[in-house]
């Protein structure tokens, strides 16, 4: 069965880079733009995984996670962000891995889907 991934991020670059590596890689792939359209999008489809950006504008990101309890989630920052607010982020249980930007494709790739047990 094909696993499906919504990758969130206000990036178009990056939302359609990691799309076109993940759907390379045998994965059914939906996008969003911010927290609240990632919330929208939920309404119609439901993924195995998100990829969620934490900086994005709109809707603070630990107010849409909040929202989504039984979907894992992995996050994405372009910024380095010290140890304790990468604990803090990680508090909810459905949290499970963190992916520093750039990333190395193949990195990417086999976090993946190590998460997603391909």
């Amino acid at each position: 069965m094909v696993k499906t991934i919504l990758v969130v991020d206000d990036e178009p670059d990056i939302r359609q880079s990691v799309k076109l590596i993940l759907e390379a890689n045998g994965y059914k792939v939906f996008t969003a733009t911010d927290g609240d359209d990632c919330l929208k999008k939920l309404e119609s489809v439901k993924p195995d995984l998100i990829l969620l950006d934490i900086m994005m504008p709109g809707t603070p990101v630990d107010d849409i996670v909040k929202q989504i309890t039984d979907i894992n989630i992995a996050f994405m920052s372009v910024v380095s962000i010290s140890d304790a607010r990468k604990r803090g982020l990680c508090m909810q249980e459905n949290i499970i891995d963190f992916f520093q930007k750039p990333f190395n494709v193949q990195d990417l790739v086999e976090r993946v889907s190590l998460i997603l047990n391909d």
